[in-house]
């Protein structure tokens, strides 16, 4: 509950501050009337980043809609897992590459897009490709949508802004790329893909096959060459960029090592009941 409070509380602090440094570019033009037509402005365009944001990501990642005849077990893997976690089915779209990934994107629970590459269903187990759809939907449940979406658009934004800079582009890119990253930081915290996954263990009542597919994500990332904006990192389940220089200065996720230790921490007799099995 107090993480769902703290995304919404960043959600209004990401609009309030995009309202004053509007108003303040407002105020330095024309005083007061200026100050009220940039805030004015402000507002539509957080209301319009609100609303669309989820298409704009949609369409930086090139996600296709998947119907349900299209791919049925995924739909009902999808919709039973969501059942699991108390959420509406989300709608279900698919990249088509090689590249194993996958992410959220939308206005909240009742708007939300879950994405999925055809590397990720082809490369993973079923338990595995479970942990990754329910880790996606933990971000659902716990609000992060809205924040992390609307940020990574403004964040791509500003990127993409620096190449109409013509011969002025590297020096666009060398301002605007620390300003989309600081945002990315200030409103992106770590923390919140430890509480999916934490949410994600309790929706596929084990830990393991999250904690076996980021293994497997994080091998494969090295394998499958892969390219797009830097600012959409915090979209994904974990950062498929690997060390790309500009990359780095969006990396939102924690160390994958980290993540599936404390995974496994949530059940610590594990080895003992491997060994069992065996």
């Amino acid at each position: 509950m107090l993480l769902v409070v703290r995304n919404l509380l960043k959600g209004w602090l990401l609009l309030v501050g995009v309202c004053a440094v509007l108003g303040g570019v407002g105020w330095l033009l024309g005083g007061y009337r200026g100050l009220s037509v940039f805030v004015f402005c402000g507002l539509l365009l957080a209301l319009g980043t609100y609303w669309y944001s989820d298409r704009v990501a949609l369409g930086m990642v090139g996600a296709k809609e998947l119907l349900v005849g299209q791919a049925p077990a995924l739909h009902s893997t999808v919709e039973r897992l969501a059942a699991r976690a108390g959420l509406a089915k989300p709608r279900l779209y698919v990249i088509a590459d090689a590249h194993p990934r996958a992410l959220v994107a939308g206005r909240g629970p009742r708007g939300a897009a879950l994405v999925v590459s055809g590397g990720l269903v082809s490369m993973t187990t079923p338990a595995e490709l479970e942990g990754v759809l329910a880790h996606e939907l933990a971000h659902i449940r716990n609000r992060d949508l809205a924040v992390q979406t609307s940020v990574v658009v403004f964040a791509a934004a500003l990127i993409e802004t620096s190449r109409i800079g013509g011969f002025l582009q590297r020096a666009l890119l060398f301002v605007l790329a620390p300003v989309s990253a600081a945002l990315v930081h200030l409103m992106l915290s770590p923390r919140r893909e430890f509480a999916a996954d934490r949410v994600a263990a309790e929706i596929c009542e084990s830990p393991h096959g999250l904690a076996d597919a980021l293994l497997r994500l994080d091998q494969a990332g090295e394998l499958v060459e892969f390219a797009a904006n830097p600012a959409t990192e915090p979209l994904y389940t974990i950062d498929p960029f690997g060390d790309d220089t500009l990359a780095l200065m969006f990396k939102s996720h924690p160390p994958v090592a980290e993540r599936i230790r404390r995974l496994r921490a949530l059940d610590p007799d594990w080895r003992e009941k491997l060994r069992a099995v065996a």
